[in-house]
């Protein structure tokens, strides 16, 4: 009798515990499903036909629009807009963000001050900080105005291409560098310090113990960060659309623009969900590529 009472209290606490457990994970399943997985299938079923909300057209088209896009120069010109954007905006920010960090560790004075600073833009509404920054990259705005205090004529930042895209990421970096400033921060508080003493005692420089203690230690921290950077850098749109335009030309035109300029300028929404599935495709394949090499650079994976 004892052991029949005892396994029905263990089954009915058993079926408490995942009653419970299911009830915690329920908002978040029924969230990526509302909001993930239904919207990703409709893009994808608006992609297969020919939406035109001006001409109230609604047809079944097939892979019409993917063919459409195999000789779409528009596109190839947001896919390599896009290419040079992530490059300089990744390269820049995770190196500076881990400069800041390294800067930060060393307990200077004045570090708080320092990381306000840096971090601030992170809270900042993104259209306020480029609209502020659109002012300043005029012709006659605040950097050159500056840069005419020292006798330099400087350029107009955002009618020429290369400088353009050079405003947009730098717009950019100082958005969000103090983010992973703080994440790297993070992780470098938590390397040992007997590590890095014990190799400096061998005689190992500040560089070499950086490169082959501190790095290999805050891996997981740089993978983090590198996925955040990439991603992020796909999904640009709002510094475009305030600061360029997409122009001069196509310059800027990245790839979220380009989909917004299809589907939500042009109203072809049928065209506009294809690219929106390419962009789909290009974010999952690299986020994928970065997770299953990480066992190749991340310290702690097996």
């Amino acid at each position: 009798m004892r052991r029949d009472r005892s396994r029905r209290t263990t089954g009915a606490l058993a079926r408490q515990d995942w009653l419970t457990g299911y009830a915690m994970v329920a908002p978040a399943v029924l969230g990526s499903i509302c909001f993930v997985l239904i919207p990703l299938a409709a893009v994808v079923f608006y992609s297969l036909h020919d939406w035109n909300v001006l001409s109230n057209t609604f047809n079944w088209t097939g892979l019409s629009n993917y063919e459409a896009m195999l000789n779409d120069q528009g596109l190839k010109d947001s896919l390599l807009a896009s290419l040079w954007f992530s490059i300089g905006l990744v390269g820049l920010n995770i190196t500076l963000a881990l400069l800041l960090a390294v800067l930060l560790n060393q307990k200077l004075p004045g570090t708080t001050t320092f990381r306000t600073f840096f971090f601030s833009p992170v809270v900042v509404t993104l259209v306020a900080w480029t609209i502020v920054w659109s002012f300043l990259l005029q012709a006659d705005g605040g950097i050159n105005g500056f840069l005419a205090t020292l006798g330099i004529e400087g350029p107009n930042w955002l009618r020429n291409d290369v400088t353009a895209m050079l405003s947009v990421i730098i717009v950019q970096v100082f958005k969000n560098v103090g983010l992973n400033m703080i994440l790297f921060l993070a992780a470098l508080q938590g390397v040992p310090e007997e590590l890095s003493e014990a190799a400096r005692i061998d005689g190992a420089g500040a560089f070499r113990r950086f490169r082959s203690i501190t790095l290999p230690m805050i891996s997981p921290t740089v993978l983090l960060v590198s996925i955040l950077t990439i991603v992020g850098s796909l999904e640009v749109f709002a510094q475009i659309a305030v600061l360029t335009g997409g122009g001069p030309g196509n310059s800027t035109t990245v790839l979220v623009y380009y989909f917004y300029q299809q589907a939500f300028i042009y109203n072809d929404f049928g065209y506009g969900s294809a690219v929106a599935v390419l962009l789909f495709i290009i974010v999952l394949i690299l986020t994928l590529v970065q997770w299953q090499t990480r066992k190749r650079w991340v310290h702690h994976e097996n």
